[in-house]
């Protein structure tokens, strides 16, 4: 009974987490393009080279810290090691904030340097900045990874939400602010990452709550004497465990920001060396960063999906089901190939629509249509991933990320000052595709999975393709209809993009029943899959 107990009480917390971490992303996806449409290009571009940087020294201050305490303290307090569990808490409590200063001190000492490496000496305000939330922002990692120790994750994942959206909500108005009182877009961007201090201080206050609200069970757990022949553990060996659980996973979440950092270090050095003047470099910088939040909205199902990958994977694996591990490996690679594919053509076919729909006009458009094409990549890579950790594997998909980055990183250098901005997003694309490619043949080799081309990509592609013919006709004819009507440019191109995006839609998944692209078992794999199968088995658009 116990056990059951426990088991429910695992998946209720991990639900928690994954819903929590997918609103959070979700916000963090989607508030860049009104920030945009506020603050310009110039603003995008302030924010998207000091933020990279900011979440760097984030991940080495904090990341792993939450799940290493957590994990020690649910150990010890098994064990009957109530003291150590106690000295855990407090030994990771020293540790992250001395860490968290010190980063602060590095980079608020170092802004002037990093500014000019950056090859812009105005950034050293909005760095020093942002330096502001290092300090807080391990607190709340502290508090998290107690609660997370004690297998209460409502905390975190309440946190998590409120963090995001106070975070959100401060970006917006100060760059509302500071655009209609000074029309200064430094100062936007300034306010834009300084505003992860107020939502550090938002996520503190709501742990702080849960901490008083938990009181009861911190004083029975201070009574709570040790356990007889239960080794006592000293701050060295606190420390030693904290580390070793840590690194590893502050390793791998490392690897994730570094490619829009090494974008932050290049492009405009770049640019300028190949002869733009500063201004215009940093402008087409701004419109390249325009990229980023449709990218992470459409890796946005396989985000969802990785998350319910990796304890299906690792259940599997417990039992030994080889086969269950093989054909939810093939099944998840399909089902993102299914829905990245289409997104990553869409977006290139439509890049001039939806950047004058979303952003006003159309700087950067050819950049947008080949970054588009991260999507498919980054999806499955993603997924990959999700695998690779279900199977323990843990550190297989960051080596392979960080060979994408040195990818990156090589072809910026080479592409940047030959073709501008398009160089640095098809360098970006073929980063992605070199570590799914990685990832796929790890994948294969540990699972055995067998990724036929017929049904994984040939059947797709077909209906891609048919998607893309539908959508150009569209498209052409929404133009050649509405191109004469009065009325302001941004209006025409949204419903040209809204009508080619929802028949494009309609199309690829009728293609997709049609050749058999998309089974009654992928259907069934989804949310609701059961309900959705015998709709469309009513509709006649699926076999019975």
């Amino acid at each position: 009974m116990g056990r059951e107990k426990a088991s429910v009480q695992f998946v209720k917390g991990a639900a928690i987490l994954g819903v929590a971490g997918l609103v959070s992303k979700l916000l963090g996806a989607v508030y860049r393009i009104p920030y945009q449409n506020i603050a310009g290009d110039i603003g995008l571009y302030v924010y998207m080279q000091v933020y990279p940087l900011y979440t760097t020294l984030l991940i080495l201050a904090t990341a792993g810290f939450p799940i290493a305490i957590s994990k020690i303290v649910s150990e010890r307090v098994a064990v009957g090691d109530a003291i150590g569990a106690r000295r855990a808490f407090r030994v990771a409590s020293i540790a992250l904030v001395i860490l968290g200063l010190f980063f602060f001190l590095l980079l608020y000492g170092g802004a002037p340097l990093v500014a000019q490496f950056m090859g812009d000496e105005h950034l050293t305000t909005p760095l020093r900045a942002v330096a502001w939330s290092l300090p807080l922002v391990p607190m709340a990692a502290i508090l998290r990874g107690y609660f997370q120790g004690h297998q209460n994750m409502m905390p975190t994942g309440v946190s998590q939400v409120i963090e995001q959206l106070i975070r959100v909500i401060f970006i917006l108005l100060s760059a509302f602010w500071a655009m209609n009182v000074y029309q200064d877009a430094y100062l936007a961007g300034t306010g834009a990452v300084f505003a992860a201090f107020p939502g550090g201080v938002a996520a503190v206050l709501v742990l702080l709550w849960y901490w008083q609200k938990d009181k009861q069970v911190r004083l029975v757990e201070a009574k709570q004497e040790q356990s007889a022949g239960v080794a006592e553990w000293t701050n060295r060996q606190v420390l030693r465990s904290l580390l070793y659980y840590a690194l590893p996973i502050c390793m791998g979440a490392l690897v994730l920001p570094l490619i829009p950092l090494v974008d932050s270090v290049t492009v405009v050095n770049m640019l300028q060396w190949s002869g733009m003047q500063e201004d215009l470099a940093k402008l087409a910088k701004g419109a390249f960063d325009r990229g980023q939040p449709l990218i992470q909205f459409g890796t946005f199902f396989a985000t969802s999906l990785s998350l319910a990958l990796v304890p299906a994977i690792s259940e599997a694996v417990a039992q030994r089901q080889t086969q269950l591990i093989e054909s939810r490996s093939e099944i998840a690679i399909r089902l993102t190939f299914l829905l990245g594919l289409p997104a990553s053509f869409g977006l290139a076919l439509l890049a001039e629509p939806i950047n004058v729909m979303l952003y006003g006009d159309n700087s950067g458009t050819e950049a947008l249509a080949v970054q588009s094409f991260t999507i498919v990549f980054a999806t499955l890579s993603i997924a990959s991933a999700g695998i690779l950790q279900g199977l323990g594997r843990v550190m297989r998909p960051a080596r392979n990320l960080f060979i994408g980055v040195l990818v990156k990183l090589v072809l910026n250098l080479a592409l940047v000052p030959v073709w501008g901005i398009t160089g640095a997003a098809l360098s970006t694309v073929i980063a992605y595709l070199v570590a799914m490619g990685l990832n796929v043949l790890a994948v294969k080799k540990y699972t055995g999975a067998q990724i036929g081309i017929r049904q994984t990509v040939l059947k797709p592609l077909i209906s891609v393709l048919v998607m893309s013919v539908v959508v150009l006709v569209v498209e052409w004819g929404a133009t050649a209809l509405l191109g004469n009507m009065p009325g302001p440019e941004r209006l025409f191109h949204t419903v040209i993009g809204l009508v080619a995006v929802g028949c494009g839609a309609l199309v690829y998944l009728l293609a997709l029943l049609k050749t058999g692209g998309l089974t009654r078992t992928d259907i069934q794999f989804l949310p609701k899959g059961r309900q959705i199968a015998s709709l469309l088995t009513r509709l006649r658009l699926l076999p019975k």
